[in-house]
């Protein structure tokens, strides 16, 4: 059968997953009566539920006597190192750019490693059912684009389909029905313009994992494309380990993908994407070689981690009231299975209760913190640091390339928080009724802005940021909280009539009859001071009134944290306490009287 080997590359909600998904139904992969759920390759819960997509997934599907290898890539910076390690597992992309919103800052990231790569483009201008669709303009965006990224003449002829994938039509030119289902355009383009992979399968065997996996049967599962050669389940064969010493083993397990499956296969040839188990240590960029006839691949570029938190046991009065897993033997298990999966994770042991668990971005390692808690573990997490390096002799910081598109009513507030938080403005272009700016901030600076950013705009503005380099660190101290908090002072639960009494001195995060205790952060404060409060005190009972008869009293809304927010919130001398019931933020230390002693000695 012949094979096409493509991913699909955009940025976050330009349409990737259900272009994916519109592929899948018209190609006839799957039976008639076989039901498919909307974005079916977003396989777990996380994904589903925030619609975005966290990890890169191959897939097939075969149409007319061709089989296309098809990988999904998350659109979201901080996942853009499994975009990057799988460009040389395909031999073209398909970039999908939004009708409306054009070029982004990930379209820009995708697209250099494509080029780089040296891949073949195909352009999909999807969303062109909208009513504000400019496609002409974001054409002249991406030739631009492009032209910046010095593709060379062969990539700069690339062919453009219109599509509309939530109506699973599309078509070469932009007027097009979306009354009638086709996806024929696309695969047409993909067979003709895509070229063929080297199907040698007569030479000694290359395979280079790119992505991993992991499986409690049969451990680590490497995922990759055949470079040359032929492989057979249980062949011995040699592993070309990153440092250049050769290990043997036996090929254990094999999987081919079909649809939504993956299927136990044989035999795989050149141009195949296939998964394998059987080295238990197996690395990504690592060559698996025919024994006797070992000659590694290219090493694939790993991004470094650029952020790290401290995961430690939960130290709080509440431990193991809701959680199963609460011990650091635990915690460590756990940090280590998903180090075998993640190569963009590291995890180093911080003291007995605690490790610096490092990755790429605030999402990357929130999104692990929300796994473990479904999971029924109980932990405390320390605020975002990001990573310095010293380069040439100078400490360095990561910064990032941040794109926002502001109402014009909101523009001088935002320029003025990026402005505190350490933003140089690149560039600042007028839309119809929005502004876009192009700013460089150090990721300091962006640690926290996000909840800001969205009150400044009322909800109306997009912020979108990637990674860019490592550039001197800035002398200005950016990413702290300016207000102080209100800290619990005693042990029990909320009352109505205390919490009325605090209202004018901030904003309160719990409502009554709350279970607090000393140490737990329970409001912000108006002023830039902490303030220790006491929220248990009730009503006193008199001859003409009952101590619990709180229901005259009326109080404000309180503001609700979400893992995220809470996270961006916290101040170095703060911790996150997550279970899997709750998120309550809390000092350090919990004694007050302590805690006033450290402040003290502190200034």
């Amino acid at each position: 059968m012949k094979i096409r080997n493509i991913a699909i590359i955009a940025h976050v909600d330009h349409g990737k997953t259900t272009l994916v998904d519109q592929l899948l139904q018209q190609s006839g992969t799957f039976r008639d009566n076989e039901e498919v759920n909307e974005r079916a390759m977003d396989s777990n819960d996380i994904e589903r539920e925030r619609g975005i997509t966290i990890l890169a997934k191959p897939t097939a599907i075969k149409y007319k006597d061709y089989k296309i290898n098809i990988l999904d890539t998350p659109g979201h910076a901080d996942f853009g190192g499994e975009v990057e390690r799988i460009m040389h597992m395909v031999d073209g992309v398909l970039l999908v750019v939004d009708a409306y919103e054009g070029v982004m800052p990930q379209t820009k990231f995708v697209l250099k490693k494509a080029l780089e790569a040296g891949l073949k483009p195909i352009v999909v201008i999807n969303k062109i059912d909208k009513e504000a669709a400019r496609p002409k303009e974001v054409i002249d965006e991406i030739l631009d684009l492009f032209i910046e990224l010095e593709a060379n003449e062969e990539q700069l002829e690339f062919p453009v389909v219109y599509a509309s994938a939530i109506n699973g039509t599309s078509s070469l030119d932009e007027s097009l029905d979306t009354q009638r289902k086709t996806m024929q355009p696309i695969f047409d383009l993909i067979i003709n313009e895509i070229p063929e992979p080297n199907m040698d399968d007569k030479s000694p065997l290359q395979f280079q994992p790119a992505l991993l996996d992991y499986n409690d049967y049969v451990g680590r599962i490497g995922i990759g494309r055949i470079s040359r050669g032929s492989m057979k389940l249980n062949e011995q064969v040699s592993c070309v380990r990153l440092d250049g010493t050769i290990k043997k083993f036996r090929i254990q397990k094999m999987y081919g993908y079909l649809g939504l499956k993956r299927i136990e296969i044989n035999e795989a040839h050149a141009g195949d994407i296939v998964a394998i188990a059987g080295l238990p240590d197996l690395e990504v960029g690592e060559t698996v070689c025919t024994e006797g006839k070992e000659e590694a691949l290219k090493k694939l570029r790993i991004d470094e981690p650029t952020l790290q938190m401290t995961f430690g046991v939960n130290t709080s009065p509440f431990v193991g009231r809701e959680g199963k897993f609460v011990t650091a033997s635990k915690i460590e298990e756990r940090l280590r299975k998903q180090a075998e999966s993640d190569v963009s994770l590291k995890v180093e042991p911080n003291d007995s209760e605690s490790f610096i668990v490092s990755g790429r971005g605030e999402l990357h390692l929130s999104i692990l913190i929300e796994n473990m808690r479904r999971e029924g573990y109980e932990l405390e997490v320390s605020k975002p640091k990001v990573i310095l390096k010293e380069i040439d002799g100078k400490l360095c910081e990561p910064y990032e390339d941040v794109q926002i598109e502001v109402p014009e009513e909101n523009v001088g507030p935002v320029i003025e928080a990026l402005g505190i938080r350490g933003g140089t403005m690149e560039s600042m272009t007028n839309l119809p009724g929005i502004v876009r700016l192009n700013y460089i901030v150090p990721s300091r600076g962006l640690i926290g802005f996000t909840t800001d950013f969205m009150t400044m705009t009322k909800g109306y503005g997009i912020l979108n940021h990637t990674y860019r380099e490592y550039l001197p660190k800035t002398e200005a101290e950016v990413g702290e909280r300016k207000l102080g908090v209100l800290v619990s002072m005693e042990n029990g639960k909320t009352t109505a009539y205390a919490l009325g009494a605090l209202e004018d001195r901030g904003v309160m995060f719990v409502e009554p009859g709350v279970e607090v205790y000393e140490g737990m952060i329970v409001g912000e404060n108006n002023r830039d001071n902490d303030l220790a409060v006491n929220v248990v005190k009730g009503k006193n009972l008199t001859n003409t009134r009952s101590a619990g008869k709180d229901h005259t009293v009326v109080l404000k809304k309180t503001r609700a944290l979400t893992l995220e927010s809470a996270l961006e919130y916290i101040n170095s001398d703060e911790l996150v306490e997550v279970t899997p019931e709750n998120f309550r933020i809390r000092k350090k230390i919990l004694n007050t009287e302590e805690r006033k002693k450290y402040d003290a000695r502190k200034k």
